[in-house]
C-alpha cells in the first residue's frame, strides 16, 4: 500500500497561471469569447493546481460555481489564476480568477471567478489522502474560511436532497385498464407509453 506524503504545503506551491490569446475560433459571431472556452481553461488551471498540491492525479468532482462578470473578446489575452483554497481528507477546493487584457490598450478586466472541487486518486483510481494546506496571507486565510463555508453549504444541500428523497413520492394513479387491458380504451400503445412516462 502506497504511503502518501502528507506534509502540509503552502498555497503558493499549488498556484498556477495560464495565459492564452483569444482567437476567432474561441468566440461567437459578436466577437465575444464563448463561456465554454473560458470554462475549459478554468478546469485545466484548477486541475493543475490540485495535482501540484497532492503530487498526483486529481479529477474534477464539481464546478461549485462559475461567475461571468464581463466579456472577453477576440484579440484579448485571457489569464487564468488558480490555487488551492482548502482541503478535506481526499478532496480539494480550488479557486480560480479570470482576467482579460486588451493587448493594445493594456486595460485589464476581472472577467470571471470560479470554485471547483477535486478528489485525489491513487493508482487504482480510488480516493486517497491529500496534504493539509497552509494559508499564510490575509487573503489566503479569508479564502480558506470561505471555502469551509461553501463545503458546509454543499453538505447541507446534499443532506436536504437525500432527506427529501427518503420521504418518498406519493404513488401515482395506475394506468386505466379497459376490458382488454391498458391499451383498449381508445388511446392505444401511445397513450399507455405517455402514462408510463408520467410515472417516472
Amino acid at each position: 500500500m502506497t504511503r502518501w506524503n502528507l506534509t502540509p504545503k503552502t498555497v503558493s506551491v499549488s498556484q498556477v497561471t495560464l495565459v492564452q490569446l483569444m482567437e476567432i475560433t474561441d468566440a461567437n459571431i459578436a466577437g465575444i469569447v464563448h463561456g465554454g472556452t473560458v470554462m475549459k481553461l478554468v478546469d485545466t488551471a484548477a486541475g493543475l493546481a490540485a495535482m501540484k498540491h497532492c503530487a498526483g492525479l486529481a479529477v474534477t468532482v464539481t464546478m461549485d460555481s462559475m461567475s461571468f462578470l464581463a466579456p472577453a473578446r477576440i484579440g484579448d489575452t485571457v489569464t487564468v489564476k488558480a490555487s488551492v483554497n482548502d482541503v478535506g481528507e481526499t478532496s480539494l477546493e480550488v479557486g480560480v480568477r479570470v482576467e482579460s487584457e486588451n493587448v493594445i490598450s493594456g486595460e485589464r478586466t476581472h472577467t470571471g471567478s470560479a470554485y471547483l472541487v477535486f478528489v485525489a486518486l491513487d493508482e487504482k483510481g480510488k480516493p486517497r489522502p491529500v496534504p493539509p494546506v497552509l494559508a499564510e496571507t490575509p487573503t489566503q486565510l479569508r479564502r480558506q474560511r470561505e471555502a469551509k463555508i461553501r463545503r458546509e453549504t454543499r453538505l447541507t444541500h446534499k443532506k436536504a436532497i437525500l432527506e427529501h428523497r427518503d420521504e418518498g413520492v406519493p404513488e401515482q394513479a395506475p394506468v386505466e385498464e379497459g376490458p382488454e387491458g391498458p391499451d383498449s380504451d381508445g388511446g392505444g400503445p401511445e397513450r399507455a407509453r405517455k402514462q408510463r412516462h408520467l410515472r417516472l
